[in-house]
């Protein structure tokens, strides 16, 4: 399947058709590498549009739960093949919409490809347990039931993966779904519900409502149709969410920010770390939730690890994704490449030292689109702002410490626990970190990014509400628990009364 250049006019995925937005409005897709190169035209839907797929998820919830669990499997796996054939075409649709370079979205595409093949297999594995009762002639177990229509919300940063690792979960578990996925990046989703239509999927049971938040994600917050909420974005939104899901009891998963550390002690591989830290900080720009916006250096190989640091960041190339040479791509449009501007500028402000980097790129290949210096402060106080928020661009604070428990404190001195890593050969200091690290995922000699789609993810503190995404861990979100009791005994036994 060839992906054309010209510009699409696409609409919402809705009970199994394609139908405009009732507004007639649209939203630009463009590159952020070229802003002149418009993309696609997506609706701008509204509340009318966000009601009509849950009316329609809702409906196809009543046969769709009633499918055996392997049949809604067999149509999963079908997806994974699609996927796989299509690869290198999405691949590319995703760095014109998103920016990343072209081997960072051939990994987001396997992500997705990798989560439908795994949920694929979980539609013969959802396993359940049966116990002993208490009571003679009694027989007890717990089952998984699917908890209804699903609603969830996602970001521009992993267009494809994370709508999978929401909705191919779901879907095994026997839910239907309105997905509403971030303005910036709709081509990718569209892409996604394409191939879930071609594999088979019954119409209603997945839906895609294209949209920003106000217009359509606010909407379907509040539909009483909803029965849980999947989000996936900043913190600040994420607590808006809560509050919206709370008056209507909505089961409601959040995955949010991130202000992630590398720790490097004295004995650890050096040449490994700086791999690790130059991956972690500006892979995807810096625009990861996992992103290593923070790393911790021993000063006994500080100053070493600074110069070789800063002269990896410096060397980096920056320009389009499409562009085999390019390492680093844009920010994803002007908002964000101002928001990292304005941290470079509290960190000179805060007394950090700029290192490298901490301009616009402008002219010549960058004129048109929205590119940021790979960017590193170094001799960084762990208090300062640029320590302690989450920036979401590709701007790295290095920190000296003494010890491994300053180490500790430093990593864990901060609102979010998603992901930390350590760099050491000393395997009593790995294993104190994996304990002590405050975090939802820690790395040893490998930096904070690079989960992989059978294992939990998910963090602490303001990073998350106790939920997980990927592996057996998201069966527990999108299912219930009902256990089930049969007494065979022709007789009332009263439980504990009787049990005495």
């Amino acid at each position: 399947m060839a992906t054309a250049f010209a510009p699409k006019a696409l609409k919402n995925y809705i009970n199994g058709e394609w139908v405009e937005a009732r507004s007639g409005k649209a939203i630009e897709n463009r590159n952020p590498a070229n802003r002149d190169e418009l993309v696609g035209m997506f609706p701008a839907s509204g509340p009318e549009d966000v009601a009509q797929a849950v009316d329609a998820a809702k409906a196809a919830y009543k046969k769709w739960r009633l499918t055996p669990a392997p049949k809604r499997a067999e149509i999963l796996f079908r997806a994974a093949e699609i996927l796989v054939n299509r690869k290198e075409d999405y691949s590319r649709d995703m760095t014109r919409e998103m920016g990343k370079v072209l081997a960072e979205t051939r990994g987001d595409v396997q992500e997705a490809i990798d989560m439908t093949y795994l949920m694929a297999g979980e539609g013969r594995r959802q396993f359940g347990h049966t116990t002993p009762s208490e009571l003679p002639n009694k027989f007890a177990m717990a089952v998984r039931v699917p908890v209804g229509v699903a609603g969830m919300i996602t970001p521009w940063n992993f267009p494809m993966a994370i709508p999978s690792w929401k909705a191919m979960p779901a879907l095994v578990c026997g839910n239907t779904v309105v997905l509403k996925p971030a303005e910036d990046t709709p081509l990718s989703t569209y892409n996604l519900a394409q191939v879930l239509a071609e594999a088979g999927l019954p119409p209603g049971v997945f839906n895609v409502v294209f949209g920003d938040g106000p217009g359509a994600g606010a909407p379907m917050l509040a539909n009483p149709g909803v029965d849980l909420v999947s989000f996936t974005g900043s913190t600040e939104v994420g607590r808006i969410v809560s509050q919206a899901c709370a008056p209507t009891f909505k089961k409601c998963h959040l995955e949010m920010g991130g202000k992630n550390i590398i720790i490097v002690m004295d004995d650890a591989n050096l040449d490994l770390a700086i791999e690790g830290a130059v991956w972690g900080g500006f892979g995807t720009t810096g625009q990861r939730c996992t992103a290593a916006s923070r790393v911790a250096v021993q000063k006994g190989v500080y100053r070493e690890f600074v110069e070789k640091f800063v002269e990896r960041a410096k060397a980096l190339k920056v320009g389009d994704g499409l562009d085999p040479a390019t390492q680093m791509g844009p920010c994803i449009n002007e908002q964000q490449l101002k928001t990292v501007m304005s941290y470079v500028e509290i960190g000179r402000n805060e007394g950090a030292k700029l290192a490298t980097g901490g301009h616009r790129l402008e002219g010549g290949a960058h004129a048109r689109g929205w590119f940021h210096e790979p960017t590193v402060f170094v001799d960084c106080d762990r208090k300062m702002r640029i320590c302690q928020e989450e920036i979401f661009g590709p701007v790295v604070s290095v920190i000296p410490f003494d010890s491994f428990d300053d180490a500790i404190a430093i990593a864990n001195g901060v609102n979010y626990g998603l992901s930390a890593a350590i760099y050491t050969r000393n395997v009593n200091h790995a294993f104190r970190a994996q304990r002590d690290l405050e975090t939802g995922i820690v790395y040893v000699n490998a930096p904070t990014i690079g989960a992989e789609t059978h294992l939990p993810f998910g963090g602490t503190k303001n990073t998350g509400n106790g939920h997980r995404e990927a592996g057996l861990a998201a069966l527990d979100f999108y299912s219930e628990w009902k256990t089930v009791y049969v007494d065979y005994s022709d007789r009332l036994q009263r439980a504990q009364i009787d049990n005495a």
